[in-house]
C-alpha cells in the first residue's frame, strides 16, 4: 500500500492527518464491533451500538444517543467544527443473521492473510470502524474545520429503515447545520458510487374460499390466483429491462416469499406473495404500488371469486449525484491519493439509507467503503481486507479535511 510519503500533492496538514490513522487501532475496533452479538431480524443492535458509543466517547467525540425503539439506539458521533455546513458519514449498526456454511464462528473476527473474517466485517462494521478512526485522526491532528463532521450509525437498515426515518425526522426538527455531502460507508470495493437503486417490498394477499379437495369447484383456490400474479410479475420484470438506467441498470421484480393453504386436502382460502421491487433513482414507490393495483386488477381474478389486498411495508428511495459535482470530484481525488483503486465512478444495484439523505435532505450523496457487497456481504465467511479498511479511513479523513479545512468551499460543492 502506498504511504503518505509517496503522495507529494498532500499538504502538511493532510499528511499529518493520514499518518495518524493507525492500522492496529482500526483492526482492533473492527474486531470489537464484529464480536458484539446480535443480528437483524429480529433487531439486536444494542451491543454493537454500545461498543461504538464507547469507542467514540473514548476518542473525545461529541455523542448523541436516540432510542428509536426499545434496545435500538441511533448513535451520532460528531467532531465539532465551525458554524458552516458539515460532512455526514453514514452507516448502520445492524447485520443480517449469520446463516449456515461458516468455516469458523461468524463472531470470531479472526485475522488470516491480511483479511478480517466474521459477520459484518464488510457490511458494515469495518466501514463504521474506518469512520471512527478517521474522525479521531482529524481530532488528534488539531486541524480547524469550517463545519462539523458527523458519523450517524443507525439501526434497522437491513430491514425496514426505522433508524434512517427517525434520523430524518430529527433533521427536519433541527436545528442542525446543513451538509456539504454524505458519504455512505457501505462496502463498494472502494469504488465511488454516485447512483444507487432504491427498494420496496410489496405484499399481496389473495383471498379465496376453502372447500374439500374432493369437490374443488366448491371453493375458490387462492394459490391458483397467486400463481397467476407471480407469473405476471415475472413477465413484468422482463418488460422493465427496456427501462435501464445507465449506471444502475433496470428496475426489477423478485418474488421472495410465497405461502398459502392449510393442507393438501383443502382448497386454499388464502395465499401471500412477498415481492422485492428495485427502484430507479427518482422513482416513486407509491406510484409503483398504484401500478401493481392496476396490473393485478387486469388479471381477472375477481371473475374467479378471488379478492386481493396489497401493501408496501418497506420503501427506500434511490439516488443519483452528478459525476461533475464538486463533492464527487473531491472525494474521488481523495480516494486516489489515499491508495485506493482506480475503478472510476459507478452505480450500485443495491439500496442503502443514503437515498433518504439525498431525497429528503437534498444532500449530495455517494457510497464508498471497504469490502464487497457482491462477493462478501450476507454470505458465509464474510471478510474484509485490512488494507481496504485503512484506505477507507484515509479517504474519509482526507475528504473531510479538503471540504472543511483551511480553504473550504464557502458555498459548498456545486454542480
Amino acid at each position: 500500500m502506498p504511504t503518505t510519503h509517496d503522495r507529494p500533492s498532500l499538504t502538511p496538514d493532510e499528511a499529518r492527518v493520514l499518518e495518524l490513522i493507525d492500522q492496529d487501532d482500526l483492526v482492533a475496533l473492527t474486531k470489537e464491533l464484529v464480536r458484539a452479538p446480535g443480528h437483524n431480524p429480529p433487531g439486536e443492535e444494542a451491543a454493537t451500538a454500545q461498543v461504538l458509543l464507547e469507542a467514540c466517547r473514548s476518542r473525545g467525540l461529541r455523542i448523541e444517543v436516540t432510542e428509536v425503539a426499545p434496545g435500538r439506539p441511533n448513535i451520532s458521533a460528531q467532531l465539532p467544527g465551525g458554524a458552516g455546513p458539515g460532512l455526514l458519514l453514514l452507516g448502520h449498526t445492524d447485520v443480517v443473521p449469520p446463516g449456515e456454511g461458516w468455516s469458523a464462528s461468524p463472531w470470531e473476527a479472526g485475522l488470516r492473510e491480511g483479511r478480517l473474517y466474521g459477520r459484518g466485517t464488510a457490511d458494515m462494521k469495518g466501514g463504521l470502524a474506518a469512520c471512527v478512526i478517521a474522525l479521531d485522526a482529524l481530532r488528534r491532528a488539531g486541524v480547524e474545520l469550517s463545519g462539523p463532521v458527523e458519523l450517524a450509525a443507525l439501526v434497522d437498515e437491513e430491514e425496514t429503515g426505522l433508524g434512517i426515518r427517525h434520523y430524518m425526522a430529527q433533521l427536519d426538527a433541527g436545528p442542525r447545520p446543513p451538509f456539504l455531502g454524505c458519504v455512505v460507508a457501505e462496502p463498494t470495493d472502494l469504488q465511488t458510487i454516485i447512483a444507487a437503486r432504491g427498494d420496496c417490498y410489496v405484499e399481496i394477499t389473495v383471498h379465496g374460499l376453502a372447500a374439500h379437495s374432493g369437490r374443488p369447484d366448491d371453493g375458490r383456490n387462492a394459490i391458483y390466483g397467486a400463481a397467476r400474479i407471480v407469473e405476471d410479475l415475472r413477465r413484468w420484470h422482463d418488460e422493465l429491462k427496456e427501462h435501464a438506467h445507465p449506471l444502475v441498470g433496470p428496475p426489477t421484480w423478485s418474488v421472495g416469499l410465497l405461502s398459502g393453504g392449510q393442507g393438501t386436502s383443502t382448497v386454499p382460502a388464502q395465499a401471500l406473495i412477498s415481492a422485492d421491487r428495485r427502484l430507479l433513482p427518482g422513482e416513486d414507490a407509491e406510484q409503483v404500488l398504484a401500478d401493481v393495483r392496476t396490473r393485478i386488477g387486469s388479471l381477472g381474478l375477481a371473475d374467479d371469486g378471488l379478492t386481493v389486498e396489497m401493501s408496501m411495508p418497506m420503501s427506500m428511495p434511490g439516488f443519483e449525484t452528478a459525476a461533475a459535482h464538486q463533492f464527487v470530484t473531491v472525494t474521488e481525488q481523495a480516494l486516489q491519493e489515499s491508495g485506493g483503486p482506480d475503478l472510476g465512478l459507478a452505480g450500485w444495484t443495491a439500496a442503502c439509507d443514503g437515498g433518504f439523505i439525498a431525497r429528503d435532505g437534498g444532500v449530495p450523496t455517494l457510497v464508498l467503503g471497504p469490502g464487497s457487497v457482491n462477493d462478501q456481504a450476507h454470505r458465509p465467511d464474510e471478510s474484509v481486507a485490512v488494507d481496504d479498511l485503512v484506505v477507507a479511513a484515509r479517504v474519509y479523513a482526507l475528504t473531510a479535511l479538503r471540504l472543511l479545512g483551511e480553504s473550504p468551499h464557502a458555498d459548498g460543492p456545486r454542480d
